[in-house]
C-alpha cells in the first residue's frame, strides 16, 4: 500500500514529503495549471522533492500527441514517472505502446470494465475517481469493489482518487484499492481523530515521562 499527495503545489509537496509516510505524488491538468509555474517545470521541481512515483496526465487528444507528450513527461519526470493515460479508446491504444517503456495509470475510470481493459494493456494502476462515482453513478466504493474482483491476480492496482474524508479512505482501501492520493489536508486528516487527542492529552498529565 501506498499513500499519495494529490497536488502540484511545490510548498505542500514540501511539506508533505517531509512527513516521511507519504510515499509520491500525483498531478493532473487542472492542478498543474493552479502552480505559478510553468509545467515542465513544475515536475522537475517535484521530482527533486519527490523520491517516490510522480504521477503526469496526458492531454494530447491524438495517438502521435500522446506519445509524444508522454516521452517529453518521461524526460522531464525520469523513472520516477507513472504517465495517466484516460479512460478512452485513444487512451488505451496510447496505453498498450507506453506501457511497455514507461510505468502506466489509467485514470477517470468509471465502470470495471476499463479496469479489465486497463489491465491487458498493461497498466501499473487502475484509477478510481470515488467520491466523484458517488455523486455520478451512486456508489464509488462498490465500484472499487467490482474492479478489485476483476483485477484480482492481476499485476494492475487500484489507486483511489477524490476521497473526501477519512471514512471513505478506510472504505476504498477495504473494498480493494490498495493505494490512496489525497489532497494535503485530507491526508493529514488520516492521522487524527478526537479519541486519540484525549488519550494523549489524558497520559501526558499524568507527567511520568523521561523529559
Amino acid at each position: 500500500m501506498a499513500l499519495y499527495l494529490d497536488s502540484a503545489s511545490i510548498d505542500d509537496a514540501k511539506t508533505v514529503m517531509s512527513w516521511g509516510w507519504v510515499k509520491g505524488i500525483t498531478t493532473n491538468p487542472k492542478l498543474l495549471a493552479q502552480s505559478d509555474r510553468p509545467p515542465a517545470e513544475t515536475l522537475d521541481a517535484l521530482g527533486g522533492i519527490c523520491s517516490g512515483e510522480l504521477y503526469y496526465q496526458l492531454t494530447a487528444t491524438t495517438l502521435a500527441g500522446m506519445l509524444s507528450e508522454a516521452y517529453q513527461a518521461a524526460g522531464i519526470i525520469g523513472p520516477q514517472t507513472v504517465l495517466k493515460i484516460p479512460a478512452t479508446p485513444l487512451g488505451f491504444q496510447a496505453l498498450t505502446q507506453l506501457s511497455p517503456r514507461i510505468d502506466c495509470s489509467v485514470t477517470g475510470i468509471y465502470h470495471p470494465a476499463q479496469a479489465a481493459v486497463a489491465a491487458e494493456g498493461g497498466a501499473k494502476y487502475a484509477i478510481a475517481y470515488v467520491n466523484r462515482a458517488t455523486q455520478h453513478l451512486g456508489d464509488g466504493i462498490a465500484l472499487v469493489a467490482a474492479m478489485a474482483a476483476i483485477l484480482k491476480g492481476s499485476p494492475t492496482k487500484i489507486l483511489a482518487a477524490s476521497i473526501k474524508s477519512p471514512d471513505e479512505a478506510a472504505a476504498a482501501l477495504t473494498a480493494g484499492a490498495t493505494h490512496l492520493t489525497l489532497p494535503k489536508d485530507q491526508l493529514l486528516a488520516l492521522t487524527t481523530h478526537p479519541l486519540s487527542e484525549a488519550t494523549v492529552a489524558e497520559f501526558a498529565a499524568q507527567g511520568c515521562g523521561l523529559i
